[in-house]
């Protein structure tokens, strides 16, 4: 299938934090890639860093956690049929290196970059996809629920990474919708004693109903004494706030041999009393992508009901034209859950011509 004149449309960024439904060509789709037609893209927190912070290029089309159905096939791919249901999982290791050999291939040293200045994403409706890289969809797990697969599989690989047992005592700090995720996968591995620190109340009462044991504001956390843990330590902390002061404080809440691990990212980076980290001989890990096995695991979990969806997912479908306002309200903690996409025009929108 060959580049024609056809076009869709999409969600673009025209720069300084605007984003705009304009009318773009269809993807190119070479031999070995399919035309998906996209039901459902979440919103991701590098969606809002680079819309809200003026990173994207102008002209780009953003949006990576998508689910959808095969509309086209390139001339080589022998595997798919159009209409099957799917979701694009991660670009594979190269088996060799020495992250891939030590079960990390998500930070293997063959991959080539994360291009999100330069590719076109799922705000729109139909986005190129490698045939290779495709997962199938059971046929009893909507395509609005299955484009969680992607940041379910991160989730997955925090804990993972944690070696969080049954028997610990958890912080979260942060209950957006990455919080929010660990959170349930946490729940659905049998770990229920999680403390949840949010200063949105919204995000707070949603916590609750995903299964935090408690809730707190962030100024509840209280001052570590010099060399000792506080009054009731955890043995794990997530960090999903991405957020300096949220780390800071975070990191005072461990116990002895506690276990600290960086999920949220942002700009101002936290200070790290070393001297801390030493006497209570604490382990900080980053987690950035996804386990071995990839995005089949998330998508399994989704598929066996174990998730509380309906409050992982904000109830109301986001329209490519109301996309920045839904950008806005993210990020000021007013969608409590994971906001999905659905690459429609509003009713008005449509009216007016937009």
């Amino acid at each position: 299938m060959g580049e024609g004149t056809e076009q869709m449309l999409a969600a673009v960024y025209l720069g300084d934090g605007v984003l705009a439904v304009q009318e773009v060509d269809l993807p190119t789709v070479g031999a070995q890639d399919v035309l998906v037609e996209i039901s459902h893209c979440g919103v991701c927190g590098t969606d809002l860093h680079l819309v809200l912070e003026h990173i994207a290029r102008p002209g780009s089309v953003l949006g990576h956690e998508w689910a959808g159905t095969i509309a086209g096939l390139g001339a080589d791919v022998t595997d798919w049929a159009v209409g099957d249901r799917v979701v694009c999982g991660p670009v594979r290791g190269c088996g060799a290196c020495r992250p891939c050999r030590s079960g990390r291939p998500s930070v293997c040293v063959q991959r080539p970059p994360v291009d999100h200045l330069g590719f076109r994403g799922a705000f729109a409706r139909y986005v190129r996809a490698e045939a290779d890289r495709l997962l199938r969809v059971p046929d009893t797990l909507p395509l609005r629920v299955a484009a969680l697969t992607e940041p379910v599989a991160i989730a997955i690989h925090a804990v993972t990474l944690s070696g969080v047992t049954p028997a610990d005592r958890v912080l979260i700090t942060g209950a957006g919708p990455v919080g929010m995720l660990i959170l349930a996968v946490l729940h659905a591995q049998g770990v229920h004693d999680v403390v949840v620190s949010e200063p949105a109340a919204a995000r707070r009462v949603r916590a609750l109903e995903v299964g935090a044991a408690a809730v707190v504001v962030p100024d509840d956390l209280p001052a570590a004494p010099m060399g000792r843990p506080v009054a009731e330590p955890f043995s794990v902390v997530f960090e999903c706030s991405g957020h300096a002061s949220a780390c800071e404080r975070a990191l005072d809440q461990l116990d002895f041999a506690g276990t600290f691990v960086f999920v949220g990212t942002g700009h101002h980076q936290p200070r790290v009393n070393h001297n801390r980290v030493i006497i209570l001989e604490l382990t900080l890990i980053g987690a950035y992508n996804y386990d071995p096995a990839g995005w089949q695991p998330a998508l399994d979990l989704l598929a066996s009901g174990a998730l509380p969806v309906d409050r992982l997912i904000h109830a109301d479908d986001v329209t490519l034209d109301g996309l920045g306002d839904a950008l806005h309200r993210l990020a000021a903690g007013e969608i409590p859950a994971k906001a999905m996409v659905r690459p429609v025009v509003s009713p008005a929108a449509s009216a007016t011509g937009s």
